[in-house]
């Protein structure tokens, strides 16, 4: 509500943009001096979570959000913090090794999805620049370019299907990776399209990147000298995606629309946020249950506590003298206290051995 209050005070425009402009190999025939070129994102996909700058705070954080760390981390701190009756390493111990190797286990996975995006974004594929075919790299593709894709190899990025070597026009692909059916889907060509694609001259108006597989919707306007534009519908049947590996087809050739983390793949893909086996979140379910517990006991302890050095002379006993910091102690904060320390006394209710044997 702020930023729309301060767009209209700014006199900025908030409407979202619900459809692109694709300019098919950048034609440059079709636009004015004054027009500026939408911007969109590159090719490259980045599956990974962490950097080299960001892994120890992020990690970090991502594991004292689970419950079992962040207790006994409260635990840990209440031992350095207030004198309790054990000792701080029973608890910082086992915490430090749980949250070692786990930082390890996390950090050498991220490791292999770095790797397998490098691999990804430096394959080489074919883009057809004014009408030779010039070798790039996948994530140096941008949209509007025409990308050429052989037989069994995966598509770079999700493509409008413009040219196919067979005689139907149609070409066919296996969407496995992407739904999982390995059996062959038909894909078709926009009619009238010229079979020489450097004298191409053609926009596309297509909707914003949408994570829906089956779903897509847009028109292609093809421009020819002293005829009005025809304009051709687009529908998921022309749409090539990502992922999706051409089949019984020698070689397409399409232009891209959605590049990078746009495309129907990434916006689908789930892989950087955290994930709870069952097995822990039953541990959960547990511990939530056996906290409530330990709390109650260190009420009860502590209320009992007090109650007993109610009585005249328990407060203190010959052989347990109070110090005068102890006498001027305030009574609330000294409370306070004997709770965290018999919740510290009490904490084997919840075994850490459980999580370090788990990890």
């Amino acid at each position: 509500m702020l930023r729309r209050g301060l767009n209209r005070l700014l006199g900025v425009d908030e409407r979202r943009v619900d459809n692109r402009t694709i300019y098919i190999g950048h034609q440059s025939s079709l636009v004015n001096e004054d027009f500026i070129p939408p911007k969109f994102c590159d090719n490259r996909i980045v599956s990974s979570k962490y950097t080299v700058w960001n892994f120890l705070p992020k990690n970090l954080f991502e594991q004292f959000r689970r419950i079992a760390n962040f207790y006994f981390l409260i635990i840990f701190l209440v031992q350095v913090i207030v004198d309790t009756p054990t000792s701080p390493v029973t608890s910082g111990l086992p915490l430090f090794f749980v949250i070692t190797v786990t930082a390890i286990k996390q950090g050498y996975e991220d490791w292999l999805r770095h790797k397998a995006d490098r691999e990804v974004n430096k394959y080489q594929v074919t883009v057809l620049e004014n009408g030779q075919e010039t070798p790039k790299e996948s994530e140096n593709i941008k949209v509007g370019d025409i990308v050429q894709v052989k037989e069994n190899e995966t598509f770079p990025c999700d493509l409008i299907l413009l040219q196919s070597t067979r005689d139907d026009d149609t070409c066919f692909v296996t969407t496995a990776s992407l739904d999982g059916e390995s059996n062959h889907k038909t894909h078709y060509t926009v009619p009238d399209i010229e079979r020489d694609l450097k004298s191409l001259n053609a926009t596309i108006e297509c909707e914003q990147p949408q994570p829906d597989l089956y779903k897509f919707n847009g028109r292609m306007h093809i421009y020819k000298t002293n005829q009005d534009p025809a304009v051709r519908s687009l529908g998921p049947e022309n749409l090539l995606l990502k992922g999706a590996t051409l089949k019984n087809t020698q070689k397409i050739c399409g232009v891209a629309v959605y590049t990078g983390m746009e495309t129907k793949m990434a916006l689908n893909y789930q892989g950087k946020s955290q994930k709870r086996s069952a097995v822990e979140k039953s541990i959960n379910a547990f511990l939530l249950v056996y906290l409530c517990i330990l709390l109650s006991k260190a009420l009860v302890c502590t209320t009992l506590k007090y109650v007993w050095q109610s009585k005249p002379g328990q407060d203190e006993p010959w052989y347990n003298k109070k110090t005068q910091k102890e006498k001027d102690t305030n009574l609330y904060l000294k409370m306070f206290t004997d709770f965290l320390s018999f919740m510290v006394l009490f904490n084997f209710i919840i075994p850490v051995s459980m999580y370090v044997t788990v990890e």
